[in-house]
């Protein structure tokens, strides 16, 4: 039995004086939980009102030997409401509790010098006792208020790409089950395709044209589609990207296809098709094309704030040309590009016109980027300029 100690209510005491241990549970939490890593100056204080009033009551529970009460269980209720209505996965919720119960763990170990290994077992039962009743609780209302705010299987599917995009998952277990729950088969490897209407004058694109566009492009099963803005934002399967260019084309859209992030980091891939749709110049879009990886990785490079190191992007780019056994046509690129004609190139390498393009067909072939187009030279060009 939890009975009640005057030595658990001296630690009490002590611990509810102390203004740092709120501040140490809420800089765990933030430091730990990467959900709560994000939050801004406006929404902080809530958590250090929600850690000092749980602090207060664990131990409140633990000096007197007594139990939740059901004020205890609404507020639980309450708080994981408000987490589903902001978007914060209840799995990041439960997992702050869980952190905020190992600093209030090591506080009370601090001061424990004529506490007894008995009030130690009765602290490790209130909390485990506690954390029991809250996850059960607090995965009970989530999933009641998202499934209000979702309203149906389409909305809950879009959600789940909004949170993805936006980085609001707290582990690869919990976005399985998610997925799981809503029938969906997260694809990977996967294509986040990022498209708008050309010309778009920046107004909100309706729900159904994105939905419209996956119906051109996906499968029920493993694709998800949501707006942000003026733009349709598609999960799709990697094997995707080799018809959505033509399906693009056809309906007078462009957009950034990213291929090559693993699913930990959708939100990482989101942001380089949206930055790169935003600064690419009109002559990246020729009709027919897609921009990719490479582009987006060398536009955020020009714009200053890359988001991989030079090798990386150069190996994008280049692809096969990197490797030793294609150096003469890295060679031959790079010849063509400082003379700016392939017979100048070929006559600085010594080679006839004729295999000079053919070198050049070859590159081509191999990086999906034809040199004689001026802006895909110039990425190939920035390429071989940063590689080391």
């Amino acid at each position: 039995m939890n009975q009640p100690s005057s030595s658990r209510a001296r630690v009490r005491g002590e611990i509810l004086a102390d203004p740092r241990v709120v501040e140490a549970v809420v800089a765990a939490v933030h430091e730990q939980v990467p959900a709560y890593a994000a939050l801004d100056d406006r929404r902080l204080p809530e958590v250090r009102a929600i850690a000092a009033w749980g602090v207060d009551r664990l131990l409140h529970l633990w000096a007197t030997g007594t139990a939740l009460e059901s004020a205890d269980l609404r507020r639980f209720r309450g708080i994981a409401a408000a987490r589903a209505a902001d978007g914060r996965p209840v799995q990041a919720v439960l997992r702050a509790y869980r952190v905020a119960g190992t600093v209030l763990i090591d506080e009370v170990a601090a001061r424990a010098r004529d506490l007894t290994a008995g009030d130690g077992l009765a602290l490790a039962r209130v909390l485990v006792t506690a954390l029991d009743v809250l996850s059960e609780e607090m995965a009970t209302a989530y999933a009641a208020t998202s499934e209000d705010l979702a309203g149906d299987r389409d909305r809950a599917r879009r959600l789940l790409l909004d949170d993805l995009i936006a980085g609001r998952h707290a582990s690869a277990g919990a976005l399985t089950d998610r997925s799981a729950r809503l029938g969906v088969h997260l694809p990977d490897p996967y294509c986040l395709l990022v498209a708008e209407p050309a010309g778009a004058g920046g107004s909100d694109l309706p729900y159904e044209d994105a939905a419209a566009l996956l119906g051109a492009l996906g499968d029920e099963g493993t694709s998800l589609s949501t707006v942000r803005g003026s733009r349709a934002v598609l999960l799709l399967a990697a094997t995707a990207v080799e018809r959505a260019a033509g399906v693009l084309a056809e309906q007078g859209w462009r957009g950034c296809a990213i291929t090559k992030e693993g699913l930990d980091r959708v939100a990482v891939a989101h942001r380089l098709a949206v930055d790169a749709l935003d600064t690419a110049p009109g002559h990246a879009h020729r009709p027919g094309r897609l921009l990719d990886d490479a582009d987006a990785h060398i536009l955020a490079l020009l714009a200053g704030h890359p988001a991989a190191g030079p090798d990386h992007i150069a190996r994008l780019v280049l692809g096969p040309l990197t490797e030793a056994a294609q150096s003469h046509l890295l060679a031959a690129l790079t010849a063509y590009i400082d003379a700016g004609s392939a017979t100048e190139a070929a006559r600085v390498l010594h080679l006839h016109p004729q295999s000079l393009r053919y070198r050049l067909r070859r590159v081509h072939a191999l990086t999906s980027r034809d040199p004689r187009d001026p802006w895909q030279r110039l990425t190939l060009d920035i390429a071989r300029t940063i590689r080391t």
